[in-house]
């Protein structure tokens, strides 16, 4: 009796592995569904550009479409809440930039927590943000800007992309640096605010070079400073503001590419590996470094412990200059 009862649960246990096995065997390989890239901005602007380039590269080689679609608004945070609520199966990525991973939930109360909702797949490019005034204007130089905004107090405006973002708190960061005010004027999006740089409508902003560039080398936009350490290469002419005296001012747009918390770790993985892949490409670190920018190369650990400390960075400026939802 005792054998027979051994022998039974021996054969229902190689039963119950066999079916695990069978089960196992039957797990589809990732990707096995279209993907698509969400992006918080307007097509054209500096995100957008890049969404495109990840979406052209990835889609031969996982074999999926893999389609770009614009949520702008709400400081990019309308695509990172849809990202953050999609399914957990790798299939929704998005490709956020510090506005809404760093400085937005200082200032607006989202309804996801980009910290805990959203896991981090890599860099993909930094970018310095540039003083920009129309190619029109009268000012050639920071200088020429300041004396101007202190002869008329208050009278000026700067435009960004929305409440929180980096050109946001570019513009804060300069008025909190030269004792200064000017006015902000948010819009849904770099491409829209460039339409009034141009028209004369405002007077200056504090765009990323991925979406300022094209203006600048079309002659539409004039460069008055680069608000980095260091000059871009692809602006060699144009001094950065420390250099005319502005410090403290500084503000960088950086672009990272994210899943829904909870995406299985496979998924995760070949992500991160496609990722790595794409941005050692030539052509895709040349198209990066024409927008003034340099490629990412950090691990997913290393850009999720980067995001956390530029989260606590942020939080502190957005402080220091008492920067408010309007």
């Amino acid at each position: 009796m005792k054998q027979s009862f051994l022998l039974a649960r021996a054969a229902g246990a190689a039963a119950l592995a066999l079916m695990a096995a069978t089960a196992g065997a039957q797990q589809p390989a990732y990707p096995d569904k279209p993907l698509r890239i969400l992006v918080g901005a307007s097509p054209g602007g500096g995100t957008d550009i890049l969404a495109r380039v990840l979406a052209d590269k990835f889609a031969p080689v996982l074999k999926q479409p893999v389609t770009v679609e614009n949520r702008p608004g709400a400081s990019n945070t309308i695509a990172g809440e849809l990202t953050a609520r999609a399914a957990a199966d790798g299939s929704t990525l998005l490709l956020a930039t510090n506005t809404a991973q760093a400085v937005a939930p200082h200032i607006l109360k989202l309804k996801y927590d980009p910290l805990k909702d959203l896991q981090p797949i890599g860099l993909v490019a930094v970018m310095p943000n540039v003083l920009v005034v129309s190619a029109s204007s009268p000012y050639k130089s920071v200088k020429d800007l300041l004396a101007a905004m202190a002869a008329k107090p208050g009278g000026f405006k700067y435009a960004s992309s929305g409440i929180g973002s980096t050109q946001h708190v570019g513009g804060e960061a300069f008025n909190l640096a030269t004792g200064m005010k000017s006015i902000h004027v948010p819009y849904k999006g770099s491409s829209q605010a460039h339409v009034d740089i141009i028209g004369g409508e405002v007077d200056m902003m504090f765009d990323s070079t991925s979406s300022a560039m094209g203006q600048i080398k079309a002659g539409k936009f004039r460069a008055l400073a680069v608000s980095a350490p260091q000059r871009s290469p692809e602006l060699p002419d144009v001094p950065t503001l420390a250099e005319q005296g502005i410090k403290g001012a500084d503000v960088s747009t950086w672009y990272g590419l994210y899943v829904t918390a909870g995406t299985p770790r496979p998924a995760v993985e070949r992500l991160n590996a496609e990722l790595v892949r794409t941005l050692k490409l030539s052509d895709v670190q040349t198209r990066i470094k024409a927008l003034g920018g340099e490629p990412g190369s950090l691990t997913g650990e290393a850009f999720a412990a980067m995001n956390r400390q530029e989260f606590d960075h942020y939080g502190q400026l957005v402080r220091d200059a008492n920067i408010k939802a309007e």
